[in-house]
């Protein structure tokens, strides 16, 4: 309990604030970065729209409780959402506990899990107005992409998105924090980018699996939490109903995320003291 009411304490919440607004302006100087990396997540829209449409025609114009439109919707909002969630290798933490620098972060009043997710969502946010926005409007603009009906559909993206951010920042840092044990991860950054890629939803519906296969990716495993349920949120599958299970889900995974990263960063503070003494 005490560190939880040292992270939502309002110093460290207004301290928080502060490093997001930093993240985003850190993220914001590299502008040739963000251009080439949009323009790469348009081409392969183009390439990933052409084959689910062709699947959703072959299927008589639904595959797995998608029309074609939806299935559409989800290539282009995955592909927005890759840059906002980071969907790839990220060292910071790792190579910080490599050189010794973490001690620094260590000696820091705010709890090393605050001050790297607030600046995690400080990058999400311009990732959102710039990776996302530009292949959004290309899509939009060449294929005949679902728009949500329901209002409330709208708000319940934004925070399903904000909830598969924090579920993909847990399981990074966690990824991050086995350096503490094996210094080097590259092993374990090839397993996340694996599962990443396979179980996220980003190749393919998780819907188009067995359904024993979703259960068990949906709520045994974080994965579909990160990418898979905003994109369902937002081509509205289901009912309204669907998207508050699926919402609740991915806020169990956040909070389920945090907390092991809380407990898991306490542990590897005491394993750099057996490193240093």
């Amino acid at each position: 309990m005490g560190t939880v009411s040292t992270v939502l304490s309002p110093p460290a919440l207004r301290t928080g604030m502060a490093l997001a607004g930093a993240g985003f302006r850190r993220w914001a100087t590299y502008r040739q970065a963000m251009l080439a990396g949009a323009f790469t997540n348009t081409v392969f829209g183009f390439l990933r729209t052409s084959v689910m449409l062709a699947v959703a025609a072959g299927a008589g114009g639904v595959a797995a409780g998608y029309r074609g439109p939806q299935l559409a919707t989800y290539v282009w909002v995955g592909q927005g959402l890759l840059a906002v969630v980071q969907l790839w290798g990220w060292t910071e933490l790792s190579d910080r506990v490599r050189t010794g620098d973490v001690q620094s972060d260590l000696l820091r009043p705010v709890h090393p899990v605050l001050s790297y997710l607030a600046a995690d969502l400080g990058r999400a946010a311009f990732a959102l107005c710039s990776r996302f926005v530009l292949p959004m409007v290309v899509g939009l603009i060449a294929f005949d992409l679902y728009l949500p009906h329901r209002p409330a559909t709208y708000p319940l993206f934004l925070l399903s998105m904000l909830f598969a951010t924090v579920v993909s920042f847990g399981v990074r840092y966690l990824v991050n924090l086995t350096a503490f044990w094996l210094l080097d991860i590259r092993g374990v950054i090839m397993a996340w980018l694996l599962c990443s890629n396979a179980l996220t939803g980003m190749y393919f519906p998780i819907a188009f699996l067995p359904g024993w296969a979703q259960a068990v990716l949906w709520y045994a495993t974080p994965f579909p939490s990160i990418l898979q349920a905003p994109v369902d949120v937002v081509v509205e599958r289901g009912t309204a109903g669907h998207q508050a299970t699926v919402l609740a889900v991915q806020g169990c995974w956040a909070a389920v995320m945090l907390a092991a990263a809380v407990v898991v960063q306490r542990r590897a503070e005491r394993r750099l003291v057996v490193q240093g003494g």
